[in-house]
């Protein structure tokens, strides 16, 4: 524990959400099972081992003479979520948490809920995919059409806020989880965009149809869970998906396929792309943000890019 409590000791005060300690990347011997996340003004402590109550205490007492050194007038809110097989929980320890809780990334807004569930509205290890996608839309040729973008499994539609903030003309949502597309549409709110975005609580599969004829698309950002039964399982239907970006994508469009299976590594992406849309060119793998560093990169989140090839120029 001593690689956490040593994060801890040196942490600065968060301002925007991110991670603070990542040891799932096993990095930290002995502290395989932690995480620790700062949604300010409120940090967030997971473990996917049950944890004797003792060594919560150590950790929170920590937690507490760092705060008190780096912000003495504000309280120190945390919690504590297990993900322990048989021991889940999730549990305020300390101070309170806002509602509704507001964070900040880059300067774009984004609700979040840290009492409930185990997504907590903002996936933060896609931090430099969004960052990824903020700059590609700023730097979209002003000669071409203005940019349209695809986001599929939009979750919460992060990807679609930083895109219109950006310059995106239109950016179509798509998630099976209206609630999920609720939150999207109250992240779009408290950015002030109120044009632009569409939200279709839809399955994939059965909307070939809907999402074909609004294309072609700039961008399309594939982004779905690695495993959710009835939705989709990466291993068989990651390769549907595959098939149809080269009649989504308009020439030069750009696909940002996204996967976070430790178990699956690059080649399973790029195997797949190279038989199932070889007319796409792999562009480059979107580095993961410094803290989530990991052991093996074959094991950690994967953001790969690629393009289309424009149309030939005219003579």
């Amino acid at each position: 524990m001593q690689a956490l409590l040593n994060a801890i000791a040196t942490m600065a005060l968060p301002t925007d959400a991110q991670r603070v300690f990542h040891g799932r990347g096993g990095l930290h011997l002995g502290c395989e099972q932690w995480a620790l996340d700062a949604f300010p003004p409120v940090l967030l402590l997971t473990s996917f081992q049950a944890v004797p109550e003792a060594e919560l205490a150590t950790v929170g007492a920590a937690l507490l003479a760092r705060w008190q050194q780096i912000a003495p007038n504000e309280p120190l809110n945390w919690v504590f979520q297990c993900r322990a097989e048989g021991h889940i929980e999730t549990r305020l320890i300390s101070g309170s948490v806002p509602e509704p809780h507001v964070v900040t990334e880059h300067g774009a807004r984004f609700r979040v809920h840290v009492l409930k569930g185990q997504n907590h509205g903002l996936f933060l290890d896609m931090a430099e995919g969004r960052a990824w996608v903020r700059q590609w839309v700023r730097d979209y040729p002003p000669t071409q059409p203005r940019l349209k973008v695809l986001n599929l499994f939009a979750y919460t539609c992060a990807f679609s806020v930083v895109a219109l903030q950006a310059g995106a003309k239109q950016v179509v949502n798509l998630d099976m989880s209206q609630p999920a597309l609720a939150i999207g549409q109250q992240n779009h709110q408290l950015n002030g965009i109120s044009t632009g975005a569409s939200f279709l609580a839809h399955d994939i599969f059965k909307t070939w149809g809907k999402i074909t004829r609004g294309g072609p698309y700039g961008l399309v950002i594939v982004d779905p869970p690695s495993y959710q039964k009835g939705s989709f399982v990466a291993t068989k239907d990651y390769a549907r998906l595959m098939r149809r970006l080269p009649e989504l994508l308009a020439p030069g469009g750009h696909a940002l396929l996204c996967l976070n299976a430790p178990e699956l590594g690059l080649a399973f992406l790029q195997d797949q792309m190279k038989e199932l849309a070889p007319e796409l060119n792999f562009v480059q793998r979107v580095a993961n943000p410094a803290v989530f560093a990991d052991v093996s990169p074959e094991r950690s989140l994967k953001v790969l890019a690629y393009q289309l090839p424009p149309l030939p120029e005219k003579l």
